[in-house]
């Protein structure tokens, strides 16, 4: 059994083909998959249909580039879907330095305001971190019992060690393949505990899939890998990931707390 993580299969690259990308992911050994969705103009459909499922979990929140959308009636709106018996985390929330499509003030309230609001809910947080990741670490210390997913993990040694030193939850993806990785440190120090794979369909297809639209059939390529580079069996990657999994989106609210392990 492998979960994927992290996918967006409410992108329009999947509106032709859904479900037989979800049949590919069953035929994998890919029995489970936590959907992100960031467009929440279309939240409640995707709520629906992923009430209707036993296979899908949804993940909602205010992707930095949208910072500048977020107030009161957005807050308010999300605040009541993160309460959907198949809402089971928020995100992916954080801040995004590369592009800046928000102002980076913005970014930092609407992540601060998010992340109380998934504490206060006792729902695990996933972070979108890129060229930001001292103010990541500064805002995710300032909520201590945080339960945090950090997403498509490949930031520098500052945002690696915090992570380490208060327990989150690593997710790699299918860069892990790439001839470019260059942390295989890193994927080695995350406890067995706290390591995730994901694929973040419909992008970062990992290899042999490069140059295709990802799906979450292909996180078996990345869980194989992450296996290599942590010297473990591919069994015994796919067992504790889908363990980690299983425990942070599916055993209900309130999961394993971040504190030091």
């Amino acid at each position: 059994m492998l979960v994927d993580t992290h996918c967006h299969l409410t992108d329009p690259a999947f509106a032709a083909d859904r479900d037989d990308v979800l049949r590919r992911m069953s035929a994998a050994g890919v029995e489970r998959a936590v959907v992100i969705e960031s467009q929440l103009t279309q939240l409640g459909d995707t709520l629906a249909w992923a009430a209707g499922r036993g296979d899908v979990v949804v993940a909602a929140g205010c992707h930095p580039h949208d910072a500048s959308r977020w107030n009161a009636e957005s807050r308010d709106a999300l605040r009541d879907a993160w309460r959907h018996p198949v809402m089971r985390a928020v995100g992916e929330i954080g801040l995004d330095y590369h592009y800046d499509h928000s102002p980076r003030a913005v970014q930092r309230q609407c992540f601060a305001e998010q992340l109380a609001i998934a504490v206060d809910l006792g729902l695990p947080v996933v972070i979108h971190a890129r060229e930001a990741d001292e103010d990541i670490a500064a805002i995710l210390l300032e909520q201590p019992e945080a339960t945090v997913v950090l997403h498509s993990f490949s930031s520098g040694a500052a945002l690696r060690d915090t992570g380490l030193e208060r327990g989150w939850y690593f997710s790699f993806s299918g860069m892990v393949t790439f001839r470019t990785w260059n942390q295989t440190d890193t994927v080695r120090a995350v406890p067995a505990a706290r390591v995730l794979v994901e694929t973040d369909a419909p992008y970062l297809a990992p290899v042999p899939h490069r140059g295709k639209r990802n799906e979450p059939a292909f996180v078996v390529d990345t869980a194989r890998r992450v296996a290599e580079l942590r010297g473990a069996t591919f069994e015994e990657v796919a067992t504790s990931t889908s363990d980690n999994a299983l425990r942070l989106f599916w055993s209900g609210r309130n999961p394993t707390s971040s504190a030091r392990t």
